[in-house]
C-alpha cells in the first residue's frame, strides 16, 4: 500500500430486515396477550423458515392490548434502519375469531401510487414480511386464535425522519419506512438487495409510463 493510501475493510456480521423484527415484536406480543407475562426474548420464524432468538426491548400491557419493541440490529450493513424500534400492538378481536389483521402505524410509510407490489392506501408492509409476521402471530397465538381475533399495528418512531435516507418518497411512499424483507436476514453490502431496490424503480416507473429512465453509478464504481 502506497503512502497516503486508505484502506476500507468491510464487515462481514449479518443482521435483520425490518420485517423480521416487526415479525419478532409481534410475536412478543401475541405472547404477552396470550399467556399474560413478557418474554425476554423471543424465538421468531424468519421469513425463509429457520428461527432466531430476538431481545424484547421493551413491553407494555395496555388497556386494549399489548406493545412489544425490537431493536434493529443490520449487522455490517450501513443501514439507516439499525437501531430502529420495530413496535407491534396486538389486540384481541372478540368479533372476529381466527382472523389476524395487520395495519401499519406512525412511522410506516402509505402507498401513494402503483409500482411498488402494493395497493394505493396500504401501509408500506411488503408482502413477504406481511406474510411473516402473520405466521408468528398464528404460532404464538396457538388455540387463543380460534377464539378471538389479533389485530397487529406495527409502528417505527422517528421513521418518517429515517425515510428521508431512502428511496420512499419517489418511489410514492409517504410517512415512513417500508418493512422489508425475503429472507429475514441483511447481508453486508448486498447486491441481491440493490437489485431489489433497482428492480422496484424500474417497475415504478413502468407504471407511471416514464418515458425515461436513469441509472447512475455510486461513489466507487
Amino acid at each position: 500500500m502506497k503512502k497516503g493510501e486508505r484502506t476500507f475493510k468491510r464487515g462481514v456480521r449479518t443482521g435483520f430486515t425490518t420485517g423480521a423484527c416487526a415479525a419478532a415484536a409481534a410475536r412478543a406480543a401475541t405472547l404477552a396477550l396470550v399467556e399474560g407475562v413478557f418474554p425476554r426474548t423471543v424465538l421468531a420464524l424468519l421469513a425463509y423458515g429457520e428461527k432466531q432468538l430476538f431481545s424484547v426491548e421493551a413491553g407494555e400491557f395496555l388497556a386494549k392490548g399489548v406493545r412489544a419493541v425490537v431493536i434493529k440490529d443490520a449487522g455490517d450493513d450501513p443501514d439507516c434502519t439499525h437501531g430502529a424500534h420495530l413496535t407491534a400492538l396486538v389486540e384481541a378481536i372478540p368479533a372476529a375469531p381466527g382472523q389476524i389483521l395487520l395495519r401499519g402505524g406512525d412511522g410506516v410509510g402509505r402507498v401513494s401510487r402503483l409500482g411498488v407490489g402494493l395497493a394505493v392506501g396500504e401501509a408500506a408492509i411488503n408482502p413477504i414480511p406481511q406474510q411473516n409476521i402473520q405466521e408468528n402471530v398464528r404460532q404464538a397465538a396457538g388455540p387463543f386464535l380460534a377464539q378471538q381475533g389479533i389485530s397487529v399495528t406495527i409502528s417505527v418512531p422517528g421513521g418518517e425522519e429515517m425515510a428521508k435516507k431512502t428511496l420512499n418518497a419517489r418511489l410514492g411512499i409517504l410517512g415512513g419506512i417500508s418493512i422489508l424483507g425475503t429472507e429475514g436476514v441483511v447481508h453486508p453490502y448486498s447486491t441481491s438487495a440493490y437489485k431489489a431496490t433497482v428492480k422496484q424503480a424500474v417497475q415504478a416507473a413502468a407504471e407511471l409510463n416514464s418515458p425515461i429512465v436513469v441509472f447512475t453509478t455510486g461513489r466507487r464504481t
